[in-house]
């Protein structure tokens, strides 16, 4: 099926992002020729005081964005290994209990998967991944997003919170954000669907 290019939201933190992007990284492992952008947009910034420093800019707030960091350094630098590394550290932060806020405890979900962890430091130490993520959040501020995952497509942007993650079943994860994709697409104007209660 041929989905319109979107846009895809993330933060390593949120469990919800977790489970759409396992599935994204399960179709896109699995052949299917989507035209995704991971865009990273940090939870830390709609809840610091108001007037404070963007969370970009504050070094208190590194340890918050770390992982986050070196997901955009992965994506622009090291973009052979993303998948790999974008599943490793929500997997490491939702399955295994890992905080994800030192270097070193990155470096250990890392380094096994043949990533250069020390030229990603390096990226992060720089502070370029934080400019982008200022740029990428402040971008999604015309869409009023207000978590993750958000997909945007065109001028058009959708919160999606997908309870399950993937189950081994390649293709159903395709079935699965195409089904999601295509609903956005072609229905601009169902602005909600929620279920009233969680599946038994």
């Amino acid at each position: 099926m041929s989905l319109p290019a979107f846009q895809l939201s993330f933060d390593y933190r949120c469990p919800f992002a977790k489970n759409i992007h396992l599935h994204v990284i399960a179709g896109l492992r699995a052949g299917a020729a989507w035209d995704i952008t991971f865009a990273p947009w940090t939870l830390s910034q709609g809840h610091r005081a108001e007037g404070a420093v963007d969370v970009w800019d504050d070094t208190s707030k590194d340890a918050e964005l770390l992982s986050l960091a070196y997901g955009v350094s992965l994506r622009d630098q090291q973009n052979e290994h993303f998948l790999d590394g974008h599943e490793a550290l929500f997997r490491a932060r939702h399955e295994q209990g890992i905080r994800l806020i030192t270097h070193e405890e990155i470096a250990g979900v890392l380094e096994p998967l043949g990533i250069d962890v020390a030229a990603a430091r390096a990226d992060v130490e720089s502070r370029r991944p934080h400019g982008v993520i200022g740029e990428t959040y402040q971008a999604f501020t015309r869409y009023e997003a207000f978590g993750v995952p958000t997909f945007v497509l065109g001028t058009d942007a959708t919160f999606v919170r997908y309870m399950k993650p993937p189950t081994g079943d390649a293709q159903h994860s395709v079935s699965i954000i195409e089904s999601m994709v295509t609903l956005m697409a072609d229905s601009p104007d169902l602005n909600e669907f929620k279920h009233t209660r969680l599946p038994a």
